[in-house]
């Protein structure tokens, strides 16, 4: 049987691992660097948990866990006859493998809601199952990084994400991100003043896809979903709006004119952009993009999404946004939470990219024991439990060489894995050690070499 494994998964080599914790390390750093806590949740979940939270084509995403034991063998043709399709589908597959972290942590704080203190900031570092078409930058099994904070409704939370990211990002070395802002109650605005309010989830799906498929594209979908060309043709200065932060938010102001929802919207923005202002971001760019929607249902205010770095061809390596009631779907109500995500297997291919791993060591030994004679490998083993004790990594190569090239095979072992110190022999308490950078060659005790090693 040839070896292989399904598509849109990967194997990470050592090296691969030692650069993604990298990756992970910077940011779980920075997420407690601002208060949040973390939590873990399972990899899968009820359907009923899952199912209807992201629209009609987040749900069609979703991998479905058919039940256990020989539970098929009892669907019957009543059964498979069945005509609606959701019915049957629940009755042969109750789980399903999490689609995003933020669903199951709205399922976490309402199960868990006695024992949080609230406003609870939470962090989460876990993969994600989409059965999504595989590409670049796009897989069916990833990791995100999300940071999210419930229980509080104030603006300073949105404010406080715009520099997480910058923070994150500055770390990493992704100097030039584009952190993309827009705010759900604009774009619910803009639909009631063209008369599409009913209408509002096709409105938003089909124009957060501008990106990908253009003005023709998205125009397209609209009218394929029934919104009318005149309504249309009203949005059209959405897709050219051009000049300063503060230039489009005084058009949208003018252009919203009727709508209060569409009016609170733009003042939430207008306090958000303001203050990033007057703070200032290391490295990042704040762009207000009025064509950002972000496909996800949940979403009631701000939205955010961030571009790589100029030059770089990749999708977005990170987005968020508030969502006022979330919780609400599982019995509790009146609960706001924002929060962002981190897109780490995209930042991975970015910083790869643009050659951002120079400072990223591979986890190696300090100090390898050469194991060319049987009698010293007790006292060897015994000299590296020392050596482990004070923190220091070590290992003894494995297998006695019982000839010149097996001991030939241990040094380019030593050499491969660019290991500094290279014990010979120990013998009444005597060490030879060999320093592979300079090639000195020195005798002395364990505790000499402790005190050279730190």
């Amino acid at each position: 049987m040839k070896p292989g494994i399904p598509k849109g998964t990967r194997d990470f080599s050592s090296t691969e691992v030692a650069k993604r914790n990298y990756i992970f390390n910077t940011i779980k750093q920075s997420f407690e660097n601002f208060g949040f806590q973390p939590i873990e949740t399972p990899s899968f979940e009820n359907s009923s948990t899952l199912m209807g939270k992201y629209g009609e084509e987040g749900d069609r995403l979703i991998f479905k866990i058919l039940n256990s034991g020989d539970y098929l063998k009892k669907v019957d043709e009543n059964l498979l006859a069945d005509k609606d399709s959701q019915k049957v589908t629940l009755k042969i597959s109750e789980k399903a493998l999490r689609y995003d972290l933020t669903v199951p942590f709205a399922r976490y704080v309402v199960q868990h809601q006695n024992e949080i203190t609230f406003p609870f900031k939470r962090y989460q570092i876990q993969p994600v199952w989409r059965a999504d078409r595989p590409q670049k930058g796009r897989f069916r099994e990833f990791y995100q990084c999300d940071a999210d904070v419930v229980g509080s409704t104030s603006l300073w939370q949105e404010v406080e994400f715009v520099q997480l990211y910058d923070t994150v990002f500055s770390k990493l070395g992704l100097k030039g991100t584009t952190i993309k802002i827009n705010n759900r109650k604009i774009l619910s605005g803009i639909a009631e003043v063209i008369g599409a309010s009913d209408k509002l989830i096709d409105f938003t799906v089909a124009l957060d896809k501008l990106d990908k498929v253009g003005k023709d594209g998205v125009v397209k979908e609209m009218l394929e979903k029934g919104i009318s060309a005149e309504a249309i043709e009203k949005v059209d200065p959405l897709f050219n709006f051009s000049g300063s932060n503060q230039d489009k938010l005084a058009s949208l102001e003018a252009m919203l004119q009727g709508s209060e929802e569409g009016l609170q919207g733009v003042a939430d923005l207008r306090t958000v952009v303001d203050s990033v202002e007057s703070i200032g971001l290391d490295s990042a760019t704040l762009e207000l993009d009025v064509t950002l929607a972000r496909g996800l249902n949940y979403y009631t205010g701000a939205i955010y999404e961030v571009g790589a770095p100029k030059g770089v061809k990749m999708g977005s390596i990170g987005g968020g946004g508030r969502y006022d009631d979330l919780t609400g779907i599982f019995g509790l109500k009146d609960v706001s939470g924002v929060g962002i995500s981190f897109g780490l297997d995209r930042i991975y291919l970015v910083m790869e990219e643009l050659e951002l791993f120079e400072a990223v060591e591979l986890p190696k030994p300090e100090v390898l024991f050469l194991n060319f004679e049987e009698n010293e490998s007790l006292d060897k083993i015994k000299a590296i439990k020392a050596l482990r004790q004070n923190n220091i990594k070590s290992e003894m190569y494995p297998d006695v060489a019982s000839s010149n090239n097996q001991q030939k095979k241990q040094w380019k072992y030593a050499t491969n894995r660019e290991i500094e110190f290279v014990v010979t022999t120990v013998e009444n308490g005597t060490l030879v050690v060999k320093n592979m950078l300079t090639g000195e060659q020195t005798t002395c005790s364990l505790d000499e070499l402790i005190n050279k090693v730190q």
